[in-house]
């Protein structure tokens, strides 16, 4: 077993690292890199018809929930941590992996490739505020970049508009470690936060969730949930992926109340009506 996964990680890697950004390596551990480059081998013996993020959310079933890994002291590095992960992280993971598979590019580099594509604005690392805080900006960025669309039809069930309002970073600054360190940075902040603000998205209100048929139409396994919510500030409060199961739809997440990833075993109606300032989803689909 040592020896296939030394040769797994050999053939994976390629070729040396590449530094990111300012010439800043990434921050991980190699059982972070052996486990993507295992993944990477494994799903190419998987099914053709399969739903390959489901495949991937799948496999960090049981991995603990910790909020804020991506937080570190120094200059902003490119951080890969598959050992501990929350739901915004989880949703990074899997979707670098699966355009990995999409590219049909296998290797540890094409990971870290498509991890930066969609974690900064434009792809690249530069500080704090090149990465993408808020994910109303994260779905835009990465669907202008061509590697994630938004369903917003038809309608019903997308009956909803939500218009984004989004400051709670820059009136919170001392929620956030980066921003207590650089104070200087919360106009930046402001500024991202001014751009983001005002743009409107259909999504499915949750009182529609529970309609089955008619999701079933618009909702694949294995599509981004990002469930919106009525929280000052705040777009969106939540992240997980779709699962089908028994007709109804459940959902895949790095759950805080669970500590772990798991795959809900109540319905995504039952989990809406439990959090009252959940208002509804928007369905993200990872492009082939």
């Amino acid at each position: 077993m040592r020896k296939y996964v030394m040769t797994l990680v050999s053939v994976c890697f390629g070729i040396t690292m590449v530094a990111q950004g300012r010439n800043m390596r990434p921050v991980y551990h190699k059982a972070d890199s052996v486990t993507i480059c295992r993944l990477l081998s494994e799903v190419r013996r998987q099914p053709a018809d399969m739903s390959i993020p489901l495949f991937f959310a799948r496999q960090f079933l049981g991995v603990p929930y910790v909020a804020h890994t991506l937080e570190s002291e120094g200059d902003e590095r490119l951080v890969v941590n598959t050992r501990q992960l929350d739901c915004t992280t989880l949703i990074e993971t899997v979707t670098a992996l699966t355009r990995c598979v999409y590219s049909q590019q296998y290797t540890w580099q094409a990971y870290l490739k498509a991890l930066t594509a969609m974690r900064y604005r434009q792809g690249i690392i530069d500080r704090y505020t090149s990465r993408i805080h808020y994910f109303t900006e994260w779905i835009t960025e990465n669907s202008n970049r061509g590697l994630v669309t938004e369903i917003q039809q038809p309608n019903p069930p997308f009956t909803a508009v939500q218009t984004v309002n989004v400051n709670y970073m820059s009136q919170h600054p001392g929620s956030y470690q980066a921003l207590r360190r650089h104070p200087e940075y919360v106009s930046e902040i402001r500024r991202m936060e001014q751009s983001v603000s005002g743009q409107k998205f259909r999504f499915i209100p949750k009182a529609r969730v529970g309609r089955s048929a008619e999701l079933r139409k618009v909702v694949r396994d294995g599509d981004i949930i990002a469930i919106t919510c009525k929280k000052a500030g705040l777009d969106i409060a939540h992240l997980g992926l779709a699962v089908w199961k028994n007709g109804n739809l459940h959902l895949l997440n790095a759950s805080q109340l669970h500590k772990q990833v798991v795959e809900e075993p109540m319905t995504l109606w039952q989990y809406l009506q439990k959090h009252p300032s959940h208002t509804g989803i928007r369905i993200i689909r990872i492009n082939k």
